[in-house]
């Protein structure tokens, strides 16, 4: 059985009072829900802590960063084993946007994987197109190879610690997004990529990250392969994200 996850990525966003005030809200409207969907919580760094505090037992918390290394002299980064004392259960590792604005390759991605596997802390790999590839019909084979490369450091034993977020490029932030069935039919291509390289296909989950937003989440969560989703700005606003929320489907994907 795959685990259903919505996670709220803020992004370079929030604050003390956000922290505070949405948390709250969405640990209240959400805790009730009978769907089986795992929320969880991605602030900036610096306020993981406060989101810990506000989360309670009902919501899990991320990080959208770690480095590569286990400690040292490497100023501005965290570890993911500091991740993981100060209370947070999942990771984002190459991002879109830590890959074109910061340059993060495959090799690092696999890097942040193996340390965040190694803790024990949950890995959401992101992998997705740029619109010329997807235009070029290289879609699938971009992907592919994120894959494949940012999960070569995964053993055998490690794979519960790993979820995949596809987000093309082209629909992050732009309002843009993928058809359900476009979504899909990559989200399949994932999976047949990750038994082709030795993973549990069928029990890892796969999210769709790219302006998700209240009125297309229910089509793509109903799609057989897209097990939840990465949401950005919409993971900004409390009654948006919980309507995000409500959107998965109860029963069990396998």
């Amino acid at each position: 059985m795959r685990r259903k996850i919505v996670a709220g990525n803020w992004k370079m966003n929030g604050s003390k009072d956000l922290a505070r005030n949405l948390v709250d809200q969405v640990r209240a409207e959400t805790g009730a829900l009978d769907n089986g969907v795992e929320v969880v919580i991605i602030p900036p760094a610096i306020y993981v802590s406060d989101v810990v505090e506000q989360a309670g037992s009902s919501l899990a918390v991320g990080v959208q960063n770690v480095g590569q290394w286990q400690s040292g002299a490497y100023t501005g980064e965290i570890s993911a084993d500091m991740a993981k004392d100060q209370g947070c259960r999942y990771a984002l590792v190459g991002h879109s946007e830590r890959r074109q604005l910061f340059g993060e390759t495959d090799d690092v991605v696999a890097a942040k994987v193996e340390r965040l596997a190694s803790c024990g802390l949950t890995a959401v790999v992101c992998v997705g197109e740029t619109l010329d590839e997807r235009e070029a019909g290289r879609a699938e084979a971009v992907v592919a190879a994120q894959v494949k490369e940012g999960l070569a450091s995964v053993g055998a034993d490690q794979w519960s610690n790993i979820v995949v977020a596809y987000e093309p490029v082209w629909a992050i932030g732009t309002g843009k997004t993928a058809t359900a069935e476009d979504a899909q039919a990559m989200h399949a291509s994932i999976r047949g990529v990750l038994a082709e390289i030795g993973a549990p296909a069928e029990s890892i989950s796969l999210l769709y990250g790219g302006s998700v937003k209240a009125d297309n989440a229910a089509a793509l969560f109903a799609e057989p392969d897209i097990d939840g989703g990465l949401i950005g700005g919409a993971s900004l606003v409390a009654e948006d994200f919980v309507s995000i929320c409500r959107s998965m489907p109860a029963g069990t994907k396998s």
